[in-house]
């Protein structure tokens, strides 16, 4: 320690600049040979060291302190808001993420590990079950799904087509196979389509439409009476045990995978398209700032350690992260930009006029 007139006996030093004193010379300098610079090189080696030594100790304890600071002494809603808003909401996802998520998503949906590992086990029969219960005791659910699954006009619509078109070629390659008969046949459509200034084939497609829609409403009305909750739910069970024990990778099979046709490139445009919606919506900002002012009205005061525990960051996690963090630390405190900090703030400290005037500096 450099003394004061007030404390010690005046040193005499001598200001000429030396190489700079490292930890293991700061028990070897000579008192009377010191010089300003000398001193201030080994102040900073000395910081060095000493904050080497005290870094996993006094994250520790800065920890403990921070943990047991209430969450409202620094953190508000309006702070919370701000920070989800300007960092979040306020930028569409980057180029960078946007790739890292293609290719996250590819590697999974395509691991070789999908295709020995069945559906079981990313659903669980208990989940199912609950579902199927759920629907099942729920007669809006359940007719819905009955109406999904029978009375879907469009279901109606394509089945009218395929009727139609298994009809018109049943009857072209008879005709064809008829010989006389057939072109009689033949004859006999075009005269009725001329009297009656008709097409045949839209007066079969109609028919067929409109007594299909009106069977498929019969057959909806009555799965809707004589299905059960109970079979309902049952048919649900047993058509998730059907698939279950298929393998994941079964779902690539719905997926292209072609240099310029990837689905996988298809579904994450969607979700950036859904999300640069969405988060400029004044819907999704009112819905965000409901939920930030119910969680900070219910955590406002804990304390920040209790807040962290809720996503398991404790005592245990912080050491473990300390430990980690050593080596960031000990290199960024033999960095030059942090000698020359601590330099800088140790000679601003010695010229001060109340610490320079107590001391006595020689001219040679």
């Amino acid at each position: 320690m450099l003394t004061t007139t007030t404390q010690y006996n005046k040193l005499s030093i001598t200001m000429t600049s030396k190489p700079m004193q490292t930890s293991k010379d700061i028990q070897n300098l000579d008192p009377q040979a010191l010089t300003l610079d000398s001193l201030i090189d080994a102040q900073v080696a000395f910081m060095q060291q000493w904050l080497r030594k005290q870094a996993e100790p006094l994250s520790i304890e800065a920890w403990h302190w921070l943990g047991a600071q209430p969450l409202s002494k620094y953190v508000s809603a309006d702070d919370l808001q701000r920070l989800i808003n300007d960092w979040l909401l306020n930028h569409p996802l980057s180029d960078v993420l946007r790739k890292d998520i293609r290719d996250i998503l590819h590697t999974v949906i395509y691991h070789p590990v999908n295709d020995n590992m069945p559906l079981s086990e990313l659903i669980d029969d208990t989940q199912v079950e609950i579902l199927a219960g759920y629907v099942g005791s729920h007669d809006e659910q359940r007719n819905i799904l009955i109406h999904t699954l029978v009375g879907n006009d469009t279901f109606a619509d394509l089945l009218t087509q395929t009727l139609y078109h298994a009809i018109n070629d049943f009857m072209e390659n008879t005709l064809d196979k008829a010989g006389g008969v057939g072109k009689l046949m033949k004859l006999g459509r075009s005269s009725f389509e001329k009297a009656t200034n008709k097409n045949l084939d839209e007066k079969l497609q109609t028919y067929l439409h409109r007594n299909i829609k009106d069977l498929t409403r019969r057959a909806e009305v009555n799965a809707q009476a004589h299905l059960s909750n109970e079979e309902v739910a049952r048919l649900i069970v047993t058509g998730w045990a059907r698939i279950k024990e298929q393998p994941i990778s079964e779902i690539q099979t719905y997926l292209r995978n072609e240099p310029n046709d990837s689905s996988i490139d298809h579904i994450e445009a969607s979700i950036q398209q859904s999300y640069n919606r969405l988060r400029l919506s004044p819907y999704l900002h009112s819905l965000v700032a409901a939920s930030v002012d119910t969680w900070y009205s219910n955590h406002q005061s804990d304390t920040i350690a209790t807040v962290a525990t809720s996503l398991h960051i404790d005592e245990q996690a912080i050491m473990q992260l300390s430990t980690t963090l050593l080596p960031i630390i000990n290199d960024a405190l033999e960095s030059p930009w942090v000698t020359a900090h601590i330099r800088e703030m140790l000679q601003a400290f010695y010229a001060q006029p109340n610490i320079k005037d107590g001391l006595v500096f020689s001219d040679d």
